[in-house]
């Protein structure tokens, strides 16, 4: 399992011989190492590559344009495996401008089948095969050149245990009859992580589109819940101008105005850019932008502003049957070997409590309702929902003490 040989990429020629070498593999482990904390988009520091035989470290920032190499990663014949594979996913597509098909992703395989989920790599890979990961140089900062000893023995690391763990994992996964369920999982991973292209312009009236994916996006910051329509469509404006200007200037846009300013400028409607220059904090380049969007906010017809979003506001005994259900389900998945994480959430139970007291349908998006939960979870949940059986305590000493009846 340990015997790989191990090479180093750091210049052109040694990478068109590493990528005409892993063109004749069907499967492939792939892990990077990246830096977020000041750009808008990560930087791509390293490549880690594992095949049966050999490991590879290539540099993205020496071993020249890496367009084949990406071309590899996005081959529907080859099965290319990750562990929580979200940024990764993002680079490829972004990269090679295509989106990955044949991903199999470790953490949610492993979750389909009794592990916890998420569970982080090294544990993980003791978990599974016993093996013993050193991650020290997890904060390490991979930018700088050269790479030390412990930082390369560290990225070989991430990659050596990729392809065992995907044998052991798929099999168990066949041996459950869960193939088609990781499949698709695997598959919605994919969809959540690829984002739509950045925007390079401030950009125009209505939602934005294109703002990494997320229309929406503005609606999570705090203070968010006060604000009337007309203050709403102000803030959604000027949040998208900011993610336009944090783009060009690849920068995180909360570096650039933060949160809490963009929501108290919408709550105070300013009458003009200079009650915006006021503000603590405020840095006198975006103050313009900002009030070109609140500009472009007020020429907005009323049809085009956002709603506020209504409060739920549950009876009693919402929380109550949640609570119940969400027990119930517990022990359903320790007994069948699924990771709570990745088969339900609270939101889920609540949607699905309020449509059965209202008599609505419950609505499409909700997880519950799609795939293998649809099919193998919810009948649990609508049997005892419904009355249909009856939850006693069976024995407090296991795992799963609970019993339908």
């Amino acid at each position: 399992m340990d015997a790989h040989e191990e090479f180093v990429i750091a210049d052109p020629h040694s990478l068109a011989k590493c990528c005409a070498r892993l063109a004749q593999t069907t499967q492939l482990g792939f892990d990077t190492e990246f830096v977020g904390e000041d750009t808008y988009e990560p930087s791509l520091c390293l490549i880690q590559v594992s095949t049966p035989d050999a490991l590879y470290l290539i540099d993205p920032l020496s071993a020249g344009p890496l367009d084949a190499f990406w071309q590899l990663l996005v081959e529907p014949t080859r099965t290319v495996i990750v562990h929580a594979g979200r940024e990764e996913t993002r680079q490829c597509q972004r990269l090679s401008g295509k989106t990955p098909t044949n991903w199999f992703d470790l953490q949610i395989a492993a979750g389909l089948v009794g592990h916890n989920y998420p569970m982080g790599h090294a544990s993980l890979v003791y978990q599974v095969l016993g093996r013993q990961l050193d991650k020290h140089d997890t904060l390490t900062e991979w930018r700088h050149r050269p790479l030390s000893a412990s930082q390369i023995q560290y990225a070989f690391d991430d990659v050596r245990y990729l392809l065992p763990l995907w044998q052991t994992l798929d099999g168990h996964l066949a041996k459950l009859g869960r193939r088609d369920w990781a499949r698709d999982e695997f598959a919605r991973f994919i969809a959540q992580a690829v984002p739509t292209p950045s925007p390079l312009s401030p950009l125009p009236q209505g939602e934005g589109k294109g703002v990494r994916g997320a229309a929406e996006k503005w609606r999570k910051l705090k203070g968010v819940g006060v604000l009337d329509r007309k203050r709403l469509a102000l803030l959604r404006e000027m949040f998208n101008a900011r993610e336009a200007i944090a783009a060009q200037m690849n920068r995180p846009p909360r570096v650039l105005v933060r949160d809490d300013l963009l929501v108290e400028v919408a709550r105070r409607n300013p009458k003009s850019a200079d009650e915006i220059q006021v503000m603590r904090g405020m840095a006198r380049r975006f103050v313009q932008p900002l009030w070109e969007a609140i500009e472009r906010a007020r020429q907005l017809p009323s049809s085009e502003m956002p709603e506020p979003l209504e409060r739920e506001q549950d009876r009693p005994q919402v929380a109550l049957i949640v609570g119940l259900l969400s027990a119930v389900l517990n022990d359903f998945c320790v007994r069948e070997k699924l990771a709570v994480g990745l088969t339900f959430t609270m939101s889920d139970l609540r949607e699905l409590v309020r449509a059965k007291m209202q008599n609505e349908n419950v609505p499409a998006t909700n997880l519950l309702m799609t795939g293998w939960r649809r099919d193998f979870v919810l009948p649990v949940i609508l049997d005892v929902l419904e009355g249909r059986r009856r939850v006693r305590i069976a024995n407090v000493q296991a795992d799963s003490p609970f019993a339908l009846e």
